[in-house]
């Protein structure tokens, strides 16, 4: 049978509770000690009710509850057991009277039945604790193994919502490098610098649960210079830094799907209503803002792939710290992120 670290800490300190009773009880009793009858009190009884205390904890609820659920035999094992072993001790008491009964005035006084009740109460004892235990141990392990299956299944999910992502960008950046080369631009050839560029930090250096936050800007910058070869009459961004970014994390890949919407969904040649990318950082909260004017001739239908992801992930990795607002007006499209870092 294997045990957790955490079940085993509380086996000893369930044992080591029972011994210190056990030694307050003997040094207060009015009978007196013999050293028979403590070999027979700490050793034979003890050796009953740890017995008592096992076979219960190791057999009886793994075997009769949790795999036959044969609840009546469990019940009808459970006083079984807590007869036999205060019977087995009133025996052994019986025979030594004057060390295992009460000694008044020099002579052994005591009653079987009661003597036999207070043995099988504290047999009861021993088997409730264990149940207790038990029962306890298990769902802690259920629990943390439970967590242990969502940690996997978050991992999985986060893995898969990523590999959508790098594919999503990497498809409209090649369409807009084919464009350019299409028209034979000479922007083409650092067009595919910048691509280049930018695909090795989402392959090698965003493989991390977080980076830094300034790096993470870094490639949100490249991403703008390469959306900007490809527009003839220039496209007008404006990116505005405040706040402690190079010293906060958050994870990588969370920020490009609002600025590529911008770029796919929004107008961005207008330089009198240029796209506005506002980030703000302090110790505590990341402020994440975009707004673009809307392309009213855009009827893509595929434009929310990047933002359903992005909101995917913000829910796995961020959940109860982040506050997404989008507002969507006949002009403009506001997206404005804040998250607890």
């Amino acid at each position: 049978m294997k045990e957790s670290k955490g079940a085993l800490i509380l086996h000893s300190i369930f044992w080591a509770i029972i011994l210190v009773a056990a030694v307050v009880i003997v040094i207060t009793a009015d009978s007196q000690i013999t050293l028979k009858r403590e070999l027979i009190s700490f050793g034979l009884f003890g050796i009953l009710n740890v017995s008592l205390f096992y076979i219960n904890y190791i057999f009886l609820i793994p075997e009769l509850i949790k795999r036959r659920k044969k609840y009546w035999l469990y019940v009808l094992a459970f006083f079984l057991m807590i007869a036999v072993a205060a019977l087995i001790k009133t025996i052994i008491a019986v025979l030594n009277p004057a060390d295992m009964m009460m000694v008044k005035g020099g002579k052994a006084e005591y009653n079987v039945n009661e003597y036999f009740a207070g043995r099988a109460f504290i047999g009861g004892f021993f088997m409730i604790s264990s149940c207790i235990i038990k029962f306890t141990t298990d769902w802690f392990g259920s629990e943390r193994i439970q967590r242990n299956l969502e940690s996997e299944r978050r991992e999985m999910e986060l893995q898969f919502l990523k590999s959508q992502l790098n594919p999503h960008f990497l498809f409209n950046s090649l369409n807009n490098i084919y464009s350019l080369a299409y028209q034979k631009s000479d922007k083409t050839a650092d067009a595919i610098m910048k691509l280049s560029e930018i695909m090795r930090y989402m392959i090698y250096e965003s493989n991390t649960p977080t980076v830094a936050l300034s790096k993470e800007v870094d490639y949100l910058t490249s991403y703008i210079e390469l959306q900007k070869i490809r527009f003839k009459d220039g496209a007008y961004i404006e990116l505005t830094l405040n706040g402690e970014i190079d010293n906060q994390k958050i994870v990588p890949l969370m920020l490009i799907s609002f600025v590529e919407n911008a770029f796919k969904h929004g107008v961005v040649t207008d330089p009198a209503e240029p796209v506005k990318i506002n980030i703000i950082a302090n110790q505590k909260i990341l402020h994440f803002s975009v707004v673009n004017k809307k392309n009213q001739q855009n009827k893509d239908a595929q434009g929310g792939v990047g933002l359903t992801n992005v909101e995917r992930r913000l829910q796995l990795v961020y959940p109860d710290r982040y506050k997404l607002n989008v507002v969507n007006s006949a002009t403009h499209y506001t997206c404005e992120l804040m998250i607890d870092i």
